[in-house]
C-alpha cells in the first residue's frame, strides 16, 4: 500500500465519522497536494501559486471517495432522519469535492490551457456518475423522503423549509424514484451530457482562437477609431507580423470593425467567420453534438416524467412552464420585428441616398447603424469612450455601491492570483466587517472563454454560527490599453462592468445559512435581477459625472454629452431586442420538441427562424453551433431569463427613481429582502417583499421603445 492510498485510507476512516470540512482537511494536508491541503492564505483563497495542473486528478478522485465515504455514512446512519442530521447533514457533505471543482472548473474558463481541457474530459464523466451515486442512493433518499414527511411537525423555518424542498425535489427530479433499470439509463445520458457539453465549450473556444483576420494595407482599416488599430497592431507585433493589423473574433476585436470599419468585403469576411463558429465542418464542428445534446436532454425528460426538456427545467423557475416562458417572448417579439424593419428599411434607404446599390445584409447593420445614430444623435462612442477609462470606471462602481450599501473595497496585492490580469480586492462594510473577496479580470487573452461572467470560488455559509464570507470573481473581455492610452471601455462594456457587478454583490452579501442556497444559487429567471437592476446607475448623471473623465484632459464628462448618451437608449432597440429574442426562441425551439430532433441543425435554425418571421437582415444573437449557454452552459431553457428579469429590474428600479437612487430606505430594503437572502425564499416572495407587489412589465416596454 503506497503512502497516497494510505492517506485516502485515513481520510475514509475519518469521514465515516464526520461530514465536517475541517476533519477532512486536517487528515489531508499530510499530502503534498495543495487542493487537498488547508489553504494557509489569507481568508483562506486558493492558493493559485501552488496548483499545477498535475493536483487536480488526484484531488478529484480523492474528494470523490471521501464524499462518497461521507454519503455511505449518512444514509446508513442508525438514528432516525431529522433535519438536521439528515439534511443539514447532506448539505454539509462534499466540501473538499465542492473546493476542488470550483477552483478547477473557473481556470478551465478563464485561464485554460490544453491540459485542462484533457483533464475536463476525463473528469466531467466520473463527476456526473458521481452526482447520480448521490441523487440515486435509495438509503439516502429515504432518510430525506421521512424527513419531508414529517415536516408539517417539524417547526421549520422559512430558510429550512427551503433547504428540506430543494432537497427533496432534487432527488425526484433526478431520478430516486426511478425502477433500478431506468437509474442505469440516466446514469449513462448524464455521463454523455457532461462530456458532450465541455466539448461543445472547447470547441467554440477553439474556433474563435483558431481565426485571424491579417490586413497589410492601412487603406483597409479606414473608418476604424484609432485605438482598435493599434490594438490590431498589437496583436500583429504579439504574433510576429510587425507591419501588419490582426483582427479576431474576441468582442472587442470583431464588434468595432463590424461597427466602423468601411470596407465592406472585410466586413463580410469577419462576419461569416463569426456566424460560422462551430459550423466549419472540421474537428471543432459542433453540429452532431447539438444533436446529440438536445435527444439525450429530451430522453432524461421522458424518463422523468416530463414531456420536453423545457418542461423539466422550468419547473424550477420562476416562469414554472413553457406556455408563460413563450408568453413573454411573443408579446415582446411582435412590437419588436415592427421596431426591426422600421430601421430595416430606414437603414437601407440610407444605403440608397449615400449611392449604394446593395441589399442591406447582416454585416452592414452595425456599420450603418452607427453612421445613422451618429447623424441623427450627434454622438461619436469614440467621444465617449474617452472619458470611460477602466480604472474610472471601476472607481465609479465602486463609489456606487459603496453609496448605496456602504461597501469598500480594497486592493490586495499579497493575495495569490490565477493570471497577472486577476485583481484581488478585499470587501469590508463600513464600520470595518469583513464580507468577503472580489477577483476582478478584465481582458481578453487565448485562454479565456468569451463573454462576462460572475463566478465563485467558495460560496458563503454559516459555521457554529458564524458567518464564513465568500470568495468571489467576475471575469470579462474588455478592450485593453494600448501604447500610452489606457483601457478605455464603450458604454456597453460600462453596463456589462455595472452588470457583473451585481451579481458579485448578490454573491458576496449573501447571509443564509446553508451553502446550497447561498448567493447566486436562486432560479435562472431570477438571478439575473441584481446584476440588471444595477446597470441602471450607469445612466444616471450624478454617477456619470462622479467617474467619467477626459483620460488627457481631466475633464468631466459634459451634461450635453450624457444627455445624448440617454437620448440614444431606445434607437437600434428593434435590432437588439429581436436578436435577443430570436435566441431565446431558438432556445425553446431546441428544447420543446416532444420527438428526436432529425436532420440537420441549419436547417432546424433556419426553419425555426423563418417560421417565427425573423426578417433576413438579422440573425440570432447566438447562432447554434457557438450558443454556449445553452450547449456548454446552465442555460438551456433559461436563455429567455435575461428578458423575464428586466420586467423585475425594470420595475424594481422604479422604486429607486421614485423615492432616489441612493435612498437608503431603499438601498437597505433591496439588500435585505433580495442581495442577502440567496434562494432561502421563494423568488415572488421576495422580490413583493422589497417591492410590495408583483412587477409590471410596462417600464421594460418603455425602457426598450416598444410601448
Amino acid at each position: 500500500m503506497n503512502r497516497f492510498t494510505i492517506i485516502i485510507f485515513i481520510i475514509l476512516l475519518n469521514a465515516m465519522y464526520s461530514c465536517k470540512e475541517k476533519d477532512n482537511l486536517m487528515i489531508a494536508t499530510m499530502t503534498n497536494n495543495p487542493l487537498m491541503a488547508t489553504f494557509n492564505t489569507p481568508y483562506g483563497v486558493p492558493p493559485f501559486d501552488k496548483i499545477k495542473n498535475e493536483h487536480f486528478i488526484p484531488a478529484f478522485e480523492a474528494a470523490m471517495t471521501v464524499h462518497k465515504a461521507e454519503i455511505d455514512s449518512l444514509a446508513a446512519m442508525e438514528s432516525a432522519p431529522t433535519f438536521e442530521n439528515t439534511i443539514v447533514g447532506l448539505d454539509r457533505c462534499g466540501a473538499m469535492l465542492d473546493r476542488v471543482s470550483s477552483i478547477f472548473f473557473n481556470l478551465s474558463s478563464a485561464n485554460t490551457n490544453d491540459e485542462i481541457e484533457k483533464i475536463s474530459e476525463e473528469i466531467a464523466p466520473k463527476l456526473a456518475k458521481h452526482r447520480d451515486y448521490i441523487s440515486l442512493n435509495a438509503d439516502l433518499f429515504h432518510r430525506v423522503k421521512k424527513v419531508w414527511d414529517d415536516r408539517e411537525q417539524l417547526g421549520l423555518d422559512e430558510e429550512q423549509a427551503e433547504l428540506l424542498d430543494k432537497t427533496y425535489r432534487s432527488f425526484i427530479r433526478n431520478g430516486a424514484l426511478l425502477s433500478k433499470k431506468d437509474k442505469e439509463v440516466i446514469t449513462k445520458i448524464n455521463e454523455e451530457i457532461s462530456l458532450l457539453t465541455i466539448k461543445f465549450g472547447q470547441n467554440t473556444l477553439a474556433e474563435v482562437n483558431n481565426f485571424q483576420l491579417v490586413v497589410d494595407n492601412l487603406d483597409d482599416l479606414k473608418g476604424l477609431p484609432e485605438s482598435v488599430i493599434a490594438i490590431a497592431a498589437d496583436e500583429a507585433r504579439a504574433a510576429g507580423q510587425n507591419g501588419k493589423w490582426i483582427f479576431t473574433l474576441q468582442n472587442p476585436s470583431v464588434m468595432p470593425f463590424l461597427q466602423y470599419a468601411e470596407n465592406r468585403t472585410l466586413r463580410e469576411k469577419l462576419w461569416d467567420a463569426m456566424q460560422l463558429k462551430g459550423n466549419n465542418s472540421n474537428e471543432n464542428d459542433n453540429n452532431e453534438i447539438i444533436k446529440k445534446l438536445v435527444n439525450l436532454r429530451l430522453q432524461r425528460a421522458n424518463l422523468l416524467g416530463y414531456p420536453t426538456h423545457a418542461h423539466y427545467v422550468l419547473e424550477e423557475q420562476m416562469a414554472k412552464n413553457p406556455d408563460n416562458v413563450g408568453k413573454l417572448l411573443n408579446d415582446l417579439w411582435k412590437p419588436a420585428m415592427k421596431k426591426a424593419e422600421a430601421e430595416a428599411k430606414e437603414i437601407q434607404a440610407y444605403i440608397h441616398n449615400e449611392g449604394g446599390d446593395f441589399k442591406l445584409e447582416p454585416y452592414d447593420w452595425r456599420y450603418y447603424a452607427e453612421k445613422i445614430r451618429k447623424e441623427k444623435f450627434d454622438i461619436d462612442e469614440n467621444e465617449i469612450k474617452a472619458y470611460l477609462s477602466l480604472d474610472q470606471v471601476r472607481k465609479g462602481v465602486f463609489s456606487t455601491v459603496s453609496k448605496l450599501y456602504g461597501l469598500n473595497f480594497v486592493e490586495r496585492k499579497d493575495l495569490p492570483t490565477y493570471h497577472p490580469e486577476a485583481i484581488p480586492y478585499e470587501v469590508t462594510e463600513a464600520d470595518g466587517r469583513f464580507v468577503g473577496i472580489l477577483y476582478m479580470d478584465f481582458h481578453p487573452r487565448p485562454s479565456k472563454r468569451g463573454g462576462a461572467w460572475m463566478t465563485s470560488y467558495s460560496d458563503q455559509k454559516m459555521v457554529d454560527g458564524n458567518r464564513v464570507p465568500p470568495v468571489i470573481s467576475i471575469v470579462c473581455n474588455f478592450s485593453k490599453a494600448t501604447g500610452d492610452t489606457p483601457a478605455l471601455l464603450t458604454f456597453d462594456e460600462v453596463t456589462t462592468f455595472f452588470h457583473e457587478f451585481g451579481h458579485a454583490l448578490h454573491g458576496l452579501l449573501s447571509n443564509v445559512h446553508y451553502q446550497s442556497l447561498a448567493g447566486t444559487n436562486v432560479p435562472t429567471d431570477f438571478v439575473e435581477l441584481p446584476s440588471q437592476v444595477l446597470e441602471n446607475w450607469a445612466y444616471q448623471p450624478e454617477v456619470l459625472k462622479s467617474f467619467a473623465v477626459h483620460y488627457k484632459t481631466g475633464d468631466t464628462i459634459p451634461d450635453e454629452l450624457i444627455e445624448k448618451i440617454n437620448k440614444v437608449g431606445t434607437y437600434g432597440q428593434g435590432f437588439a431586442t429581436g436578436e435577443y429574442l430570436a435566441a431565446s426562441l431558438l432556445d425553446m425551439d431546441y428544447h420543446t420538441i416532444t420527438t428526436p430532433l432529425e436532420g440537420t441543425i441549419g436547417d432546424f435554425e433556419q426553419n425555426r427562424m423563418n417560421a417565427r418571421g425573423l426578417i433576413p437582415e438579422i440573425i440570432p444573437r447566438y447562432r447554434s453551433t457557438y450558443f454556449n449557454h445553452i450547449f456548454a452552459g446552465g442555460y438551456s431553457s433559461g436563455y429567455y431569463s435575461y428578458i423575464w428579469s428586466e420586467v423585475l429590474d425594470s420595475d424594481a428600479f422604479e422604486a429607486f427613481k421614485k423615492n432616489g437612487i441612493f435612498d437608503p430606505a431603499t438601498a437597505s430594503s433591496f439588500r435585505k429582502n433580495v442581495l442577502e437572502k440567496g434562494g432561502s425564499a421563494d423568488p415572488m416572495v421576495l422580490y413583493k417583499r422589497f417591492r410590495g407587489a408583483e412587477p409590471s412589465i410596462e417600464p421594460l416596454l418603455k425602457r426598450r421603445g416598444l410601448d
